[in-house]
């Protein structure tokens, strides 16, 4: 193999488009999708219902209705309509499994690399190596090969990857007020230890039931992980750090730099830095008065919008940067057993290369939710309450641009990818084929204790060590002996 260079310059881009951090609660619509395949034939032979899961928000009044407006158009235009179902984000990880685990019928389901190597593993999803090329030519032509390769797993394709942020870069983001108020150079933050005294003036001058950093289960601190390379393992305690020349397979969590983030995060929930019930709190609130996120230039509109704030203040802390990982960061899937897996490809090349659809899966209702101000191009969001998120969707390329955002920002994103460096283990990804119950095994382990360690509730000098007993017992040494093995040979 090749090994890959420093710059990528065929990938596009953009991160969470936060339509997506509007708060959430488990909700779907209430579409019967009880046929076996997965979507639904109305009676009289009409358009086909594919049954689409995703992730999002609550749905809001009006859900039914913009549904029922994208299906008018895409009956139309293809022959296809739509049934979105949307898990919270709180109930996703456990919603997801549990579909894919008992065979519950859909067509599409959004997926990313936390557990798409897995999913593809026990054969939830179809082999579209080929329909995708034959079906849905357009799409195929719009991704760049590189993206493509980066779902491969086997060889073979079973997802269509959302083109966008396929590079990443995380950043920081603090109401502008606190800046103002408490002096806060942004500029002179580089580390989890920069944060530790503007993250205490806050909170000494806010008051006791004020928390400057607010954290939920899933989500834990973002991007706690980014300096390490998960291989598409979806396991954070593995992984190879991103510079090392030697990719050396390590137990991620042992390592100096990541066990002295894990105490200051622990001495900021003792401190009341972090809300005390983030182990259990499943949706974020609105107004977070600082957090992490993956983003892109503009993307700060979005946030001001869904968050109540007047003007965040956001800057890059770390990347872009190119892994297999990011590259999977987001994925659509098409069932194995969907009976409409040509419709399908179909509807998501429409998704891909139809300005019209795009904006109206990722903003919701037109003269409801946005109204266009430019066409196609530049639209005005008139509500916070659309749920579904548009990172989730399809390319960032043919949607509309929120006003207050920079007119080029999708030119500033592709510029990141552009700008972007490597991970030294791009273009691998583990083979977990014959390490399924290893996998699965040691995945349970870090479910248990993840959400605690990860927003600060638990004493990392304590869980850590048992976290590790628990995760070797589970079978962790034999991951990692094959990942250095595989990676190894992968690079020869």
């Amino acid at each position: 193999m090749k090994k890959t260079k420093k710059h990528l310059l065929v990938l596009s881009t953009a991160a969470l488009l936060t339509t997506a951090l509007a708060g959430c609660g488990a909700s779907t619509n209430n579409t019967d999708t009880s046929n076996n395949a997965g979507g639904n034939q109305s009676a009289g032979g009409g358009a086909p219902t594919l049954v689409w899961w995703t992730i999002g928000g609550q749905l809001p009044a009006n859900f039914d209705k913009a549904i029922a407006a994208m299906n008018e158009y895409t009956a139309d235009k293809i022959g296809v309509k739509v049934d979105i179902k949307v898990a919270s984000w709180g109930d996703w990880d456990t919603k997801i499994n549990t579909i894919v685990n008992t065979g519950e019928p859909f067509d599409i389901m959004f997926t990313n690399n936390s557990k798409y190597n897995q999913q593809v593993n026990i054969g939830a999803f179809a082999d579209i190596t080929d329909l995708v090329q034959s079906e849905s030519p357009d799409l195929y032509k719009l991704i760049p090969p590189k993206v493509w390769d980066g779902t491969k797993v086997g060889g073979k394709i079973y997802s269509v990857p959302t083109y966008k942020d396929s590079s990443l870069t995380q950043y920081w983001v603090f109401d502008d007020k606190y800046v103002q108020k408490y002096k806060i150079d942004t500029a002179s933050i580089k580390t989890m230890q920069d944060l530790d005294k503007p993250l205490h003036d806050m909170k000494a001058g806010e008051g006791k039931s004020f928390y400057p950093l607010p954290l939920t289960q899933g989500d834990g601190f973002n991007g706690f992980f980014n300096r390490y390379d998960d291989m598409t393992l979806g396991l954070p305690p593995i992984g190879v750090k991103v510079d090392d020349a030697s990719r050396k397979v390590v137990s991620v969590l042992e390592n100096p730099d990541i066990m002295a983030d894990l105490k200051l995060l622990h001495k900021w929930y003792q401190d009341g830095i972090i809300n005390p019930d983030a182990p259990t709190k499943t949706e974020a609130d609105k107004g977070r008065p600082f957090f992490a996120a993956q983003a892109f230039p503009g993307a700060e509109a979005s946030w001001q919008i869904n968050e109540g704030v007047a003007k965040y203040d956001m800057f890059p802390i770390f990347g872009p940067i190119y892994t297999t990982s990011t590259i999977q960061g987001s994925l659509n899937a098409i069932s194995a057993n969907s009976k409409y897996k040509k419709e399908a490809l179909k509807y998501l090349q429409l998704v891909n290369t139809d300005s019209k659809l795009r904006n109206m899966l990722a903003f919701g209702e037109l003269g409801v939710d946005y109204k266009n101000v430019d066409g196609e191009k530049v639209i005005e969001r008139t509500s916070d309450t659309w749920p579904l998120a548009a990172y989730t969707q399809g390319t960032f390329f043919n949607m509309a641009v929120t006003k207050g955002a920079p007119v080029d920002q999708w030119d500033q994103v592709r510029k990141l990818n552009d700008q972007a460096t490597s991970s030294t283990s791009l273009g691998f990804a583990i083979d977990i084929s014959k390490l399924s119950t290893e996998v699965a095994n040691t995945k349970a382990v870090w479910d248990k204790y993840r959400y605690e360690l990860m927003t600060g509730a638990s004493d990392p000098e304590k869980t850590v060590p048992k976290i590790i007993s628990e995760l070797k017992a589970a079978g962790m040494d034999t991951i990692m002996k094959a990942a250095q093995e595989q990676i190894d040979n992968y690079f020869k």
